[in-house]
């Protein structure tokens, strides 16, 4: 039985100190020698999860956006990009404005570049944070106090803020054709939530369904722990989430395992391919 493995990062993957440690880089380099395909499907673009997977062999295309697109590691290059129509963008914007939230906006300029928007006249506390982390990657370029440009190709617009307004909009967008939503908490601080705003059909969960097939996979395994990871295993052939997931993600899940920082992804990932393989 040919399986696909299909990890969240971030509280999932990664550990407390959100990088790949090297026992989980071992073990998936390891597994993905010996034939086992691994990958991930995160919120991240190219310019960090690149980074973040350099010592780890993954042979899979990389489900990046929330599903908007899959990054193939060897090539460099995305593929399968969903773009957002210009009417749905105008109406993302009249309601992102009107309940305060001025997004990031995720523009694909190249096979491998995307340009980053951010109209508002000031970056808030987290907003600061998140560009300052990524303002100097390579695969992706800032442009603050602009408006996107209204020939753009556009990925992905994704907001931060209170949960408060953030979950407003969110139900106000989910009424517009055209769009798919993701909507989630922060992992670390329950103040801040945050919004990605996609083409009709985007998801992690349609992603998986794509990738099985792209790969030939008979089974496919997800690893989860936050809100946007339950569509994508409820898909799965076995869900599994990770010991520190919120409750509601534990709820839906065929298994549970250790937490995130103890290596428990590839942990398991050793453990299942070792008795698929018998």
């Amino acid at each position: 039985m040919k399986t696909l493995y299909v990890s969240d990062m971030d509280g999932t993957l990664l550990g407390r100190d959100s990088k790949v440690s090297e026992v989980t880089a071992g073990i998936i380099s390891r597994l993905t020698a010996e034939g086992a395909l691994i990958t991930v499907a995160t919120a991240r673009t190219p310019a960090t999860v690149v980074p973040l997977l350099s010592s780890t062999l993954t042979e899979p295309p990389a489900i990046v956006m929330t599903g908007a697109a899959l990054w193939d590691r060897r090539g460099a290059c995305y593929s399968n990009v969903h773009f957002i129509g210009d009417k749905e963008r105008a109406d993302i914007m009249a309601v992102c404005h009107r309940f305060g939230l001025h997004p990031f906006v995720y523009v694909q300029t190249g096979e491998c570049m995307l340009g980053v928007y951010h109209d508002g006249d000031r970056l808030s506390e987290a907003e600061n944070a998140f560009y300052s982390d990524r303002a100097n990657l390579e695969l992706k370029r800032f442009f603050l106090k602009q408006r996107v440009p209204d020939d753009s190709r556009t990925v992905l617009w994704y907001a931060m803020g209170d949960p408060a307004a953030i979950f407003a909009a969110a139900e106000e967008l989910r009424s517009v054709d055209g769009l798919s939503l993701s909507c989630y908490y922060d992992i670390f601080d329950r103040s801040l939530a945050h919004l990605e705003i996609f083409s009709a059909g985007v998801s992690k969960a349609s992603a998986v369904v794509g990738l099985k097939s792209l790969v030939g996979a008979d089974r496919v395994v997800v690893f989860g722990d936050n809100l946007n990871d339950i569509p994508m295993m409820e898909v799965a052939d076995c869900a599994v989430a990770v010991g520190n997931a919120f409750d509601e993600v534990k709820a839906v899940a065929d298994r549970v395992i250790g937490p995130n920082y103890e290596d428990s992804v590839a942990r398991f990932i050793a453990e299942d391919f070792a008795l698929q393989s018998e």
